[in-house]
């Protein structure tokens, strides 16, 4: 499974890492490592106005994006998808079940706040 984790790694990242690697060890055991880079850190995301956190999550989603869109095979993908509407009507009813389903979640947020089972900064 090293292999497989490490090759999926290189088709998504940005900048290659030269110690990407992986091995097979005692009794069969896959392992792999990794350092992308020597300066690491993280986000204070409880510390973010509500502008920032929305900014921060755009550039997070945006980055998904890119790695995802670099790790298929455009060309298989299209030969698998064939020339019906069948992929995209499965995505259009997907994203409105979808959207009924976060209008309940967030319905039940609403009335969790005001039963006081959670707490919320006011106008977030």
């Amino acid at each position: 499974q090293g292999h497989r984790v490490v090759s999926g790694q290189r088709l998504i990242q940005a900048a290659s890492d030269i110690f990407l690697g992986w091995m097979t060890g005692p009794e069969r055991r896959h392992f792999y490592w990794r350092q992308l880079r020597d300066m690491k850190g993280s986000a204070e995301v409880e510390t973010m106005s509500p502008a920032m956190l929305r900014d921060y999550a755009r550039l997070c989603g945006r980055a998904l994006a890119r790695a995802h869109a670099r790790s298929g095979d455009r060309i298989a993908i299209a030969a698998y998808l064939g020339g019906s509407d069948v992929f995209d009507r499965s995505l259009a009813d997907f994203a409105l079940a979808y959207a009924t389903q976060n209008a309940d979640d967030h319905a039940a947020l609403e009335g969790a706040i005001a039963a006081g089972m959670v707490t919320a900064a006011p106008g977030a």
